[in-house]
């Protein structure tokens, strides 16, 4: 298969998926935007809201990964009932996992104060954090549908649902947060309530689609609670926590960083949030790109088309790189625009300007990561991945961007240069075990 080939196959396969990943990243970005200006105490109170939402979310996220490799190895097969009961068993872990992680969230949102931040921030983040965590589950229930959906390569309905319920939400943040057509201006409250709503719609509405189009019929034969099999319930989890951990590694690290912003002080808080606003923009996008590559690889891995594999994974990395770089040219552009469109108090404007430029810098690390570890999923290979990401953020990037902050005086910007040498690390490391995995699988067929 020629390059020209792959690119084709995989922007017809990510594209959708990338615009789907972009619309759910882009609630919070409307969120953020539309809570700013009401003041930047909300907007702070967002930060935390969310650094400790975002955790539980993204674990519960990486664990619905898991759908997309095993559906795709099975359809490489041609076994469109295994493809079902992946579905089916999917369905029931993601939902168990749903209410959870919302009773997690609920205990979370209870302890905030020991987190060492300004009282009126704790104030607005905590019935915040109990109106989204309940989001859980609808999005746990659309992601099983969506995961399904796009490991059989069917990735245009996913967006379509996802882009669609963004402008939902977007109708409800002006309605709730400001206070219109007879509503009660209700503020960072009202956008967490404009979330859960369209979250609820996004998950009835990718259910519905699923269950009633033709195209899926040969596959959702068997759906219910008889005859579970606990061996593939084990293959989910076996995938899906360690991916999940993945996330919260790398989540957590930036939630770790926001708190640390808030131990300096709100308005560093609010400029951290909208930096790492623009930056989740760019990452989510690119990160649809990691999805497509664990779909092309696992589905080729259940062909045991090696070359194909690993030439798919590298044509998507390639792409990833030159989308990081138009990413970073924006950030380093728009520096100063950009965070007028959330606050325009002029010192968090300037602290967020100089965090851009640092995100500009660490763009490309970002994509390549992503991609990489996309493809190390669909190879199941989730374990060492892991590891390497517990380490390039929690042993590296919190440390150093600590030890910068606070004992050489760099205050965010410190913060940020240690997230950044994280992010780098972590891309050499899982890009070099990609193509060391993936070259021993087409020696080793070879030799045969």
């Amino acid at each position: 298969m020629t390059i020209k080939e792959h690119l084709k196959i995989n922007v017809n396969l990510a594209v959708p998926v990338m615009a789907s990943q972009l619309g759910q990243v882009l609630v919070g970005v409307a969120d953020n935007m539309m809570v700013g200006q009401v003041g930047y105490i909300p907007l702070a109170g967002a930060s935390l809201g969310n650094a400790i939402f975002y955790l539980f979310m993204t674990f519960g996220l990486g664990v619905s990964f898991a759908i997309t490799p095993l559906v795709g190895f099975a359809d490489g097969q041609g076994d469109k009932k295994q493809c079902g009961q992946v579905l089916r068993h999917g369905l029931l872990v993601n939902t168990i996992l749903g209410f959870l992680l919302f009773a997690a969230v609920m205990v979370a949102a209870d302890y905030l104060h020991l987190f060492g931040q300004e009282q009126a921030v704790v104030e607005q983040a905590t019935p915040y954090m109990f109106v989204i965590g309940f989001s859980m589950i609808p999005l746990l229930i659309f992601q099983t549908f969506r995961q399904f959906s796009e490991g059989l390569s069917m990735t245009k309905a996913p967006m379509v649902v996802s882009v669609s319920m963004n402008v939902l939400n977007i109708i409800l943040n002006y309605i709730l947060i400001y206070g219109k057509f007879g509503a009660p201006a209700m503020g960072l409250v009202g956008a967490g309530i404009a979330t859960l709503i369209s979250r609820i719609v996004m998950a009835i509405v990718m259910v519905i689609y699923v269950l009633s189009n033709k195209r899926f019929k040969p596959y959702l034969s068997g759906l219910g609670l008889q005859n579970l099999d606990f061996t593939l319930i084990k293959d989910l989890l076996r995938i899906g926590i360690p991916a999940g951990l993945q996330f919260v590694f790398e989540v957590g690290a930036f939630s770790m960083a926001a708190l640390m912003m808030g131990w300096i002080g709100a308005p560093t808080q609010a400029a951290h949030q909208i930096a790492i606003n623009m930056a989740s923009i760019s990452y989510m996008t690119v990160s649809g790109l990691g999805a497509a590559a664990a779909i092309r690889v696992g589905n080729q891995l259940g062909k045991r088309n090696y070359k194909t594999m690993k030439n798919a994974a590298l044509t998507l990395i390639a792409m990833g790189t030159a989308l990081m770089v138009v990413f970073a040219g924006v950030f380093i552009i728009g520096k100063d625009a950009l965070p007028l469109l959330y606050n325009d108090k002029p010192e968090v404007v300037s602290i967020a300007a100089g965090l851009l430029i640092i995100a500009a810098l660490f763009q490309i690390s970002d994509g390549i990561q992503v991609i990489s570890l996309g493809a190390l999923r669909g190879m199941k290979d989730v374990k060492i991945p892991t590891i390497i990401t517990f380490i390039s953020y929690w042993l590296i990037a919190l440390p150093l961007g600590y030890v910068l902050a606070f004992n050489y005086g760099y205050g965010a910007d410190g913060i940020w240069f240690g997230l950044f040498l994280g992010l780098t690390i972590a891309g050499v490391w899982v890009f070099i075990r990609f193509i060391k995995l993936a070259n021993k699988q087409i020696l080793e067929t070879s030799i045969r």
